[in-house]
């Protein structure tokens, strides 16, 4: 037997998560048998414990949580044997597979990454799909071009998962963070991830028309969306590029192509769900490089499997700060 999240149907179609006693039998099959020591919380976890799955999960009953790190109990793929420690984000895991809101998960080997060195699960896990997101969008705008000295990066939605990670990252290489935030009572917490200045979340998400302001941001790392999206390419320096990461603002972008043609900006879209192996790989081996542990800790917020439907639809209120890391073991 081992503990789960377990997320039904009642009788009246509405999807309800409670902590229950599950037998091993019920797992899906998979090459990898994980013991799973902590999972956390992104966005997406907020969607699949809502009453209608945010349209992710599409057969009930289902565990949520799209990310997990842990220790491998049994495995028929060589590259795994029992004792590793392993890493999963992605691959619809939590949303069409059952993900890591659960004491044990089965796996494709495909869908594992071997711990990074320097870096514990619970490490891992305060890192999850939101930090492996903020270290992936990092790499393409230094791939674009970004370096350290040509100006501000802004980092939108920055008191998020997405957003403290990306703060940190960027802070700890040498940029100079502009952090957008509608919670003037993160000003501490972002001034300590190392963000220069904050800049009001309504200054951003104002609609104005002019399709070109004054060239302000050498690169962005954008969580929101919508109008604040098409607010930041007006604003980005001649060449630069916003890396986009997230629609929490929107999904629909009231963008004008006038930047694109007189400015030669760029959006890098970024996706961690399919991302192969050697991405993930490099991106987890720079985490453990280039993020500050130190203040990894100052992001943490430790919850239990009882704790996660409240916090799943804090979430998505935008009501969670940092980073969400949950104790299976607890």
């Amino acid at each position: 037997m081992f503990k789960a999240l377990l997320v039904e149907k009642d009788d009246d179609g509405n999807a309800r998560a409670s902590v229950k006693e599950l037998d091993e039998s019920r797992l899906p099959e998979g090459e990898v048998t994980v013991a799973v020591e902590y999972s956390t919380l992104n966005y997406k976890d907020g969607l699949c414990l809502s009453s209608s799955g945010g349209g992710l999960v599409k057969t009930w009953p289902h565990v949520p949580g799209i990310d997990f790190a842990g220790t491998v109990e049994a495995s028929d793929d060589a590259r795994y044997k029992p004792g590793d420690k392993v890493v999963l984000t992605g691959w619809h895991v939590g949303e069409r597979h059952w993900g890591g809101y659960a004491e044990k998960a089965s796996v494709k080997a495909d869908w594992l990454v071997p711990l990074p060195e320097g870096l514990t699960t619970r490490q891992a896990m305060a890192v999850g799909t939101a930090g492996f997101t903020a270290m992936l969008a990092v790499m393409a705008l230094e791939d674009h071009g970004l370096k350290p000295g040509q100006g501000e990066v802004l980092v939108t939605g920055a008191a998020g998962g997405v957003g403290s990670v990306a703060t940190a990252i960027l802070a700890n290489l040498g940029h100079e963070v502009a952090a957008v935030t509608g919670r003037p009572e993160q000003e501490r917490y972002l001034h300590g991830l190392g963000a220069a200045r904050l800049v009001p979340r309504e200054e951003m998400a104002e609609t104005i028309k002019r399709p070109l302001e004054s060239e302000t941001w050498a690169g962005c790392v954008d969580a929101v969306g919508g109008a604040m999206l098409a607010r930041v390419l007006g604003q980005l320096k001649y060449g630069c590029a916003v890396a986009a990461v997230g629609n929490a603002g929107g999904a629909a972008v009231p963008a004008s192509i006038i930047p694109f043609l007189l400015r030669g900006v760029n959006i890098l879209g970024i996706d961690s769900v399919r991302r192969p192996y050697d991405d993930r790989l490099r991106a987890w081996g720079r985490i453990a490089r280039d993020l500050p542990i130190g203040k990894l800790e100052e992001m943490v917020q430790p919850a239990t499997l009882a704790d996660l439907p409240d916090l799943g639809a804090a979430i998505l209120k935008g009501q969670v700060r940092g980073r969400v890391v949950v104790d299976l073991r607890a």
